[in-house]
């Protein structure tokens, strides 16, 4: 066998949790989904999971688990956040690497990334060595061995780079074929110049280290992959299928080809829709070509060791044409979305970073002796208290690192000065200079590892670090906002939680809603005590105690706190550090006092003298919490307005009807009314647990009947999830007909709505019934078995809804 082919996706989201928290709040412009996480795993990651092969009629005949066949990597944040949310779909990776290696020699398809997506030649050498060294061990814990190979952000590379990769261990990366300058036989004298992306792709490379060892490199097809990510070549299977076949040629060749391209993964699914089912069909494409072997780096790598070797244009990435101005001058690259648009602020935004990352490398040097043997050797190993924050994992990493067991307030700020650094490394992340606004999303995402990192810096250094960081960041011009210094200030300083705001949201919240004993949010975990309530018509008076605990640093208060809701939004809470049983009761009494007199004004001013300047309000909650909680003290508003668009509707339903019969133009107030109230409506019915189907009927009837402009990505967001988790419970309990005519109903219903339904978990469920238990239900009911019939006709009409070929 002579032709091989790889395919390699690159798995990858920036970090996205607020670094206060380690939870990814509310994005608003991944509606309808929570989040932009969320959003790609519902269009990519969970698709190519469980990807469809379909026959002539467009029906399901094969799902395939596509990460067993191909090489990829995940970002190692990405996955931390997927095994947390997500943890059936995170399984089904780590399961496709064991796969893969039963198909491929014993290697398998998972290679490793480094860590944070740093930009990695612009890093210092203490941070490349760290970042390469998490991303290892990151890998071990998650897939249960060692990578041999490594993705590295944007390709990115120089020679010290790999110099650290091989340190680590790793056989190989891949890079794009504009970083290769020129190659040459091994063994041989004379280079051959391939500069301009004309090195050939289907051969491995080694690169000779400064050191004299040597790392081997293997270049993508660069018009293959610029294809499958720019162009068309993922509309149909067998064109990627040919395309990729068209690239072997006898010519020149005299050894065993590797044609293989290397794309973002989000390619398949979320860039190009449904690109995960042309990828499917074609690897089943090459499966069954005799001609050629599908295969991974790592075993073409060891049947076939590299016979040339090469030198490589340091400083260089797969995606700027000037190497890495990128991320770190206005070098004339970005989104394409905004072309007038300048990238001046990259500049100032990396030398602030470069500041930053010194003056707590300084930090770590002064203090870190006191908690650890070797600071940089325990930032090292701290990736293994990321990945288990337990009190097991925090305490076997002291065992490891320190310098003997830390009484509570050295550990504390032990694990703050680790932390410092955690978030100065992800404030590096890459996405962050990539696109074309200082105020951007991903941006202000590093904005904000930068905020907690100089709020760390400044408890633990004891100087001011944020004056010079904030001078800097004046000095970034922005399109939309006048500096970075603005989106610093504006949007990444207002996420910052400290461990009172922790225990405020906690107070405030739980005037709406009864917690456990203990409540958990994001890294904080709270153990409320005391709790009393007394209201007095709207309004609302809560007092208590909790006991505050960190996650990530292992801070603890225990507070008093008092909270009171005079109707509306008109709320005032007080928290302070706990003080005695007599200081709590006095407080008690002293509010309740006033309270019971109706005299809110004075009970949020004794509120206020009970509590200094601790006072918080519905701004401070967490951003999810506040919408809910704003959402319930609104409520009496909300019904109100609802009333009255109810009222306009109905009042008028006559008249909208005789205009149409006219027709004549809907007067748009009355279309107005009447797409909230049916809006409104619907969205009820399809998030309970049943749907009253005449109703669903009547609303979907109305919506047509007046050209009723809906939200149809929010509500097929909500149809999906309806119809996915009752056939899930189906999958479960698959003697449910009533459940499985439900699904029927809905599925007649909403199927042919442009709604956009995402079921592909409904189809898995479907799909391996199919196998399982519908042959001998149809052999039972062709018997003669009424129920069995009556299930088999059920399941075989909601099959052909979902587009499953059922066993003849």
């Amino acid at each position: 066998m002579n032709r091989y082919v790889c395919i390699h996706g690159h798995f990858y989201q920036p970090p996205r949790e607020n670094p206060w928290l380690e939870e990814v709040e509310v994005q608003d412009s991944a509606h309808p989904y929570h989040d932009w996480n969320e959003r790609i795993t519902a269009e990519c990651y969970g698709p190519n999971s469980g990807s469809r092969i379909l026959d002539g009629d467009g029906r399901i005949v094969e799902i395939v688990n596509n990460y067993s066949k191909i090489s990829f990597n995940f970002g190692p944040t990405l996955l931390s956040w997927m095994q947390r949310h997500h943890p059936k779909l995170h399984q089904a990776i780590v399961d496709a690497d064991r796969l893969s290696m039963e198909r491929f020699d014993g290697h398998g398809a998972a290679l490793a990334q480094a860590y944070g997506h740093m930009i990695l030649p612009l890093a210092s050498s203490r941070d490349k060595v760290t970042q390469v060294r998490w991303g290892v061990a990151d890998f071990r814990r998650r897939f249960g061995r060692r990578p041999e190979g490594m993705w590295l952000p944007e390709t990115a590379v120089d020679l010290e780079t790999l110099a650290v990769l091989a340190d680590a261990g790793l056989r190989f990366t891949i890079l794009a074929p504009n970083q290769a300058s020129r190659v040459r036989g091994v063994g041989e004298d004379d280079w051959r110049d391939v500069s301009g992306g004309r090195v050939d792709p289907t051969t491995p490379y080694l690169v000779r280290l400064p050191d004299g060892r040597d790392f081997t490199v293997f270049f993508y097809d660069g018009p293959l992959s610029r294809d499958m990510a720019f162009g068309d070549m993922l509309d149909a299977g067998e064109a990627f299928f040919g395309r990729l076949t068209a690239a072997f040629t006898d010519e020149g060749r005299n050894w065993p080809q590797l044609v293989h391209v290397a794309t973002d993964g989000e390619t398949y699914g979320h860039h190009h829709a449904f690109g995960e089912m042309a990828l499917t069909y074609c690897l089943s494409l090459l499966e069954a070509d005799p001609s050629l072997e599908l295969i991974n780096y790592a075993a073409y790598l060891d049947r076939h060791p590299p016979a040339m070797e090469t030198e490589i244009f340091e400083n260089s990435s797969w995606s700027c044409i000037h190497g890495l101005e990128r991320w770190r001058a206005d070098c004339g690259c970005n989104s394409g979305m905004h072309g007038h648009w300048h990238q001046k602020w990259r500049a100032p935004l990396r030398e602030a970073m470069d500041v930053l990352r010194d003056r707590c490398a300084a930090i770590l040097e002064a203090k870190g002796p006191r908690f650890f043997r070797d600071p940089w050797a325990a930032r090292d190993a701290y990736i293994d208290v990321v990945n288990d924050r337990s009190e097991e994992g925090v305490a076997a990493f002291f065992s490891a690192q320190g310098t003997g067991e830390p009484v509570a307030g050295d550990r504390v700020a032990a694990l703050e000065l680790m932390e410092m650094t955690r978030c100065a490394m992800l404030a590096y992340t890459s996405c962050g200079w990539f696109f074309d606004e200082v105020s951007g999303i991903e941006t202000v995402q590093v904005l904000q590892y930068a905020a907690r990192t100089i709020q760390l810096a400044e408890a633990l250094g004891g100087q001011p670090v944020e004056e010079a960081f904030a001078a800097i960041l004046e000095r970034a011009p922005g399109n939309v906002l006048a500096t970075g210094r603005e989106a610093y200030e504006r949007y990444a300083k207002p996420a910052a939680v400290d461990i009172m705001r922790a225990g405020a949201h906690y107070a405030i919240s739980s005037l709406f809603e009864a917690y456990d004993a203990v409540y958990e949010y994001g890294c904080y975990r709270i153990h409320g005590s005391d709790l009393r309530r007394d209201t007095a018509g709207r309004a609302q008076l809560l007092t208590g105690r909790a006991d505050i605990a960190s996650g990530l640093t292992g801070e603890t208060l225990d507070a008093d706190f008092a909270v009171v809701h005079a109707g509306g939004h008109n709320l005032t809470c007080g928290l302070r550090p706990s003080r005695d049983t007599a200081g709590f009761a006095a407080m008690e009494a002293d509010l309740r006092r006033v309270f019971a007199r109706g005299d809110l004004t004075e009970t949020v001013r004794v509120l206020d003298s009970h509590f200094d300047a601790h006072t918080f309000s519905l701004r401070h909650l967490f951003r999810d919490e506040q919408r809910k909680v704003v959402g319930e003290v609104l409520a009496p508003e909300y019904q109100a307005a609802e009333a009255m668009y109810r009222r306009i509707f109905e009042d008028n339903y006559p008249i909208l009807s005789f205009l149409q019969w006219l027709s004549m133009p809907l007067p748009r107030h009355f279309l107005d009314a009447a797409a909230f109230v049916v809006e409104t409506d619907l969205r009820r019915l399809l998030g309970g647990e049943t749907i009253d189907f005449e109703r669903l009927d009547g609303l979907l009837q109305d919506a047509a009947r007046f050209g009723l402009v809906l939200d149809f990505g929010a509500l097929g967001l909500l149809a999906a999830q309806w119809i996915n988790r009752r056939l899930a419970a189906f999958g479960e309990n698959h003697e449910d007909a009533e459940a499985l005519a439900a699904v029927r109903q809905a599925l007649d219903r909403l199927g042919a709505l442009p709604m956009g339904l995402s079921l592909w978990k409904a189809q898995n469920v479907v799909f391996e019934l199919s196998r399982c238990c519908y042959p001998p239900k149809k052999a039972a009911a062709d018997g003669g078995d009424a129920a069995g019939a009556a299930w088999v006709a059920l399941f075989a009409a909601v099959a052909q809804a979902l587009k499953v070929r059922l066993p003849q």
